[in-house]
């Protein structure tokens, strides 16, 4: 993907899921294996994973391949096929903790589809891709029921990506998430969490921040610029940013905090087991959210696109800047539980931005919570 095929973050949609797995008596080995097939069969997913845990260093091989059918900012149709192959290895220093080191080599190729003579005459798009990863993982959370936890994860990471075809072209990734769960009483749970991530090189990430995982029927903030001169490779979205739509703040790093209140009504009001699962997973939720991406040395950056506009009126040029407060927040309610097998989130939320508190967004997505 490059610059100027930004229009917005790609969402899969309804699709379905086929996972398999065997393993021998001990678990010393494990072979899973795959599909996901896109509602509109426009798209589909496979990977298999081979996994070495018999002694105290964990071994995985990975061989992963998507295709996803789309259009490109020129209109035209393309397909686009990833091919990915990586090796994990996992060094745990206690039950907790433990360290990963990741190696993967990726190939990205995009087609023109023949749907008209210009692309007709236009060459494949071939990238390939050596990426190393490192990784500390501590964990020491306990589950007390779905989407509840107590205790303290979090993950920091640093990763390199290198264009075997243009030696000129990398990548550097750092980042962290930090979450931690604290109970408030009983069943009540206080979960609070903190990520950052910061892409550099010649080739970095955009990250959209905005909207929910999984949102169904999602939408997109066009209003706000992009900056196309810093040469985005690839995309992600910074989430939960709940009150706005997708890209309602965007760059090359992002730092977001979220602080949710979750409460399994039921299960904490009734002094007996409760066999609906839908009633005993069912819980009523209080969030706020506060966060930025951004360009540049800090998100006040008079000169980022955040901040500044050109105007062209031949034969003046006009630059315009000003400054608008880069970090955004939300807050609201949700109620969440499982249905068909299935964890649903219903969220009201209102966005906070410049001083101003915007009107009341509505959010469905189908995903668990941090």
């Amino acid at each position: 993907m490059c610059s100027s095929d930004l229009q917005g973050y790609y969402v899969p949609g309804l699709n379905g899921f086929l996972k398999l797995g065997i393993s021998d008596l001990m678990n010393d080995y494990k072979i899973t294996g795959g599909v996901r097939i896109t509602g509109d069969l426009n798209g589909s997913e496979y990977y298999l994973s081979y996994e070495n845990l018999k002694k105290r260093l964990d071994k995985q091989f990975v061989f992963y391949r998507s295709s996803i059918a789309g259009v490109n900012s020129q209109l035209e149709n393309t397909r686009s096929r990833v091919h990915q192959i990586l090796f994990r290895l996992n060094w745990p220093f206690s039950e907790v903790s433990a360290l990963r080191a990741t190696m993967s080599y990726r190939n990205d190729r995009t087609i023109y589809l023949a749907s008209e003579p210009i692309t007709l005459l236009k060459k494949d798009t071939i990238q390939n891709w050596i990426s190393p990863k490192i990784e500390y993982v501590f964990d020491n959370t306990i589950s007390t029921g779905l989407n509840l936890y107590n205790g303290t994860r979090l993950k920091v990471f640093g990763e390199y990506f290198n264009q075997v075809d243009n030696r000129n072209k990398d990548m550097f990734v750092v980042g962290a998430d930090v979450r931690h769960y604290l109970k408030v009483h009983r069943q009540i749970i206080w979960a609070n969490r903190f990520a950052a991530s910061k892409s550099f090189g010649s080739e970095k990430i955009i990250y959209f921040m905005g909207g929910t995982d999984s949102w169904w029927n999602s939408s997109f903030d066009n209003s706000i610029p992009i900056d196309f001169s810093q040469n985005y490779a690839y995309q992600a979205l910074a989430t939960p940013m709940r009150g706005f739509d997708q890209n309602i703040r965007n760059g090359s790093t992002f730092a977001l905090v979220n602080s949710e209140l979750r409460i399994p009504i039921f299960t904490y009001l009734l002094n007996y087991p409760v066999k609906s699962d839908f009633l005993r997973n069912f819980q009523a939720v209080a969030f706020t959210d506060i966060g930025t991406a951004w360009n540049g040395a800090d998100p006040y950056d008079t000169t980022s696109t955040l901040n500044s506009s050109t105007i062209i009126y031949p034969p003046f040029t006009i630059s315009l800047y000003y400054q608008r407060e880069p970090i955004v927040a939300g807050y609201g309610f949700g109620i969440r539980s499982r249905v068909l097998g299935y964890f649903m989130k219903l969220d009201w939320a209102w966005g906070y931005e410049d001083g101003v508190r915007k009107p009341q967004k509505f959010y469905f997505s189908i995903s668990l919570d941090f």
